[in-house]
């Protein structure tokens, strides 16, 4: 596809904020979209030991974003759980009482003592498609699940029989309705899982709706390679009526040695799936195939989203009050890879700051770190 003219807001900005030092990055490596005037955090610093993931700070999200979260976005409140993980102590969070809570469903909370406390899971938490139709994990930012670099964390899949099949539709249901908030999804790994084509190194997530809020992802990873495989933190395939899946006031990565890797989407991937993405952060996330997609002859595919991957017809995203930033993509997109096969899809990136994202391979002209095919050039909003 032949490359777009850079659009005189995104060329003034850009030049105004050169001007003004704020761009670093080095003119090999492709640098970021400012769009906005906000005041940018430093970068956070490298980590010189891996910290335990329960004593990282618990400090999700971009503090400083200032995007308004609507009301369905927004933590749910878990003050009368249904069932409470733990009985006040470290031991009695195990990974058997996570299993056993998550496929029993409802509102989860967890009482694991007044210290951060860290649980590796010995299998992955599957959700049962009948024990809707809202499903709410809760750590009160002192809980870590871990898949120990070896497993999956959290599995929801309206279309697996193994879960119950609970309409006609599994693709487009209203149910379950996921919710993920105050939580350190740490060390997952999909890497070897076939379902669905794989990706979802901590959270796999099919049907229903599913939201993210106030977490971090850290060190979590899925296979290195294919062409479609993706989403180190988050795969997400169909929600109901194509409706976004939230992501608010959240961190993927954060810092040097936190970030997540994978064949496509060092963070999230996804196809025919909008998102709504508020006052987070994606920073050290790589995108490590081979390829791209479709894979070029001789290669297994892949390499494309450092941060974020997005593929399949009519679909969203929007970015707003966001902080993509240091991330890496092998082929296209060292931030966003984005692209819409009927040309229908958009992207919108709102007060968001984008910058060090490069693409060793290809990306969009006049957006560095972006990679886009859809409706019209992405929209930037200062």
């Amino acid at each position: 596809m032949p490359p777009r003219p850079l659009p005189r807001l995104l060329l003034a900005l850009a030049t105004a904020l050169a001007l003004a030092g704020c761009d670093s990055a080095p003119e090999a490596a492709p640098g970021w979209v400012p769009a906005s005037g906000a005041a940018t955090p430093s970068t956070a610093p490298s980590v010189a030991v891996r910290p335990s993931p329960s004593r990282v700070p618990f400090a999700p999200g971009n503090p400083r974003g200032g995007a308004t979260v609507p009301a369905e976005a927004r933590a749910v409140d878990t003050s009368h759980p249904t069932r409470v993980v733990g009985t006040g102590t470290p031991a009695s969070c195990t990974s058997q009482a996570v299993v056993k809570a998550v496929a029993a469903g409802g509102v989860i909370t967890f009482d694991c003592g007044p210290e951060p406390v860290t649980i590796t899971m010995t299998a992955t938490a599957k959700i049962r498609n009948a024990n809707g139709p809202r499903i709410v994990l809760d750590g009160g930012g002192l809980v870590t699940l871990s898949g120990g670099g070896k497993r999956r964390i959290l599995y929801m899949n309206t279309c697996d029989q193994a879960q119950g099949w609970t309409t006609s539709h599994c693709q487009d249901q209203d149910h379950p309705q996921l919710t993920v908030q105050n939580l350190t999804f740490a060390d997952g790994n999909s890497t070897g899982e076939k379902t669905e084509g794989g990706g979802g190194g901590a959270v796999f997530v099919r049907g229903g709706r599913f939201k993210i809020v106030n977490s971090r992802f850290i060190r979590n990873r899925c296979d290195g390679t294919g062409p479609d495989l993706g989403g180190a933190a988050v795969r997400v395939l169909s929600q109901y009526h194509n409706q976004p899946v939230y992501v608010v006031n959240s961190t993927f990565g954060g810092a040097k040695g936190l970030g997540g890797s994978c064949a496509n989407g060092g963070a999230l991937s996804s196809i025919g799936v909008s998102w709504t993405v508020l006052n987070s952060v994606f920073s050290h996330n790589s995108a490590i195939g081979r390829g791209a997609n479709p894979a070029r002859s001789g290669t297994p595919g892949g390499g494309s989203g450092g941060a974020i991957y997005a593929d399949g017809n009519l679909f969203t995203i929007r970015v707003a009050g966001t902080i993509i930033e240091d991330n890496h993509a092998r082929e296209g997109g060292g931030a966003i890879f984005f692209v819409s096969n009927d040309r229908t899809g958009t992207l919108r990136i709102e007060h968001s700051t984008l910058r060090r994202n490069p693409s060793d391979g290809f990306e969009t002209r006049g957006f560095p770190g972006i990679f886009f095919l859809g409706a019209r050039p992405p929209t930037v909003v200062r």
